[in-house]
């Protein structure tokens, strides 16, 4: 709500200031980016590549969930030394899970920030030139926008733009 209000105001700020004549575009600038074929081939990549890692997980997690049954169905059947040990094998699996999801997720969090600051960057330059092969003044924010024409929605065109401009290899 106040993303949407601050653009309103800043369109209204640049509307006052600038001529009538002003040429304007929007951009979904993350649909626009999300929908190139180098993202969503860096998307398949990463799912991939660190497919093994989430298997693991998931088999620590069934090990753990069948260590918890295991002490459920045998409290009071076991000897306090024997529950005690399946008890603390319970907590080091738990820590074991807890260390391997947090690793997973940073590692997939830093590979995944550094495609989309490369592609960002890329997609900014090409939306610039989009702009000023359209001669337009302005180009805004989809988001901070309340209604668009759809002459004016540069998004799908951004998009393909960036595809011709960085082929998928």
């Amino acid at each position: 709500m106040l993303r949407t209000l601050i653009g309103i105001v800043g369109l209204m700020v640049c509307s006052a200031l600038l001529p009538a004549q002003t040429k304007l575009g929007v951009v979904s600038f993350q649909r626009a980016l999300l929908e190139t074929a180098e993202i969503k081939k860096a998307s398949a990549e990463l799912e991939a590549k660190y497919k093994p890692r989430q298997a693991q997980i998931e088999k620590v997690r069934r090990e753990l969930e069948d260590l918890q049954q295991k002490l459920q169905s045998l409290a009071g059947k076991l000897t306090p030394q024997a529950e005690s040990e399946m008890t603390l094998q319970a907590q080091r699996k738990q820590r074991d899970l807890q260390r391997l999801s947090e690793d997973l997720q940073r590692d997939v969090d830093e590979e995944r920030d550094e495609i989309l600051s490369k592609a960002g960057q890329r997609m900014r330059e090409v939306i610039n030139k989009l702009a000023e092969e359209k001669g337009l003044d302005v180009i805004v924010e989809a988001g901070t926008v309340l209604y668009v024409k759809s002459v004016i929605d540069l998004t799908e065109e951004a998009t393909a733009a960036y595809d011709r401009a960085h082929p998928v290899k």
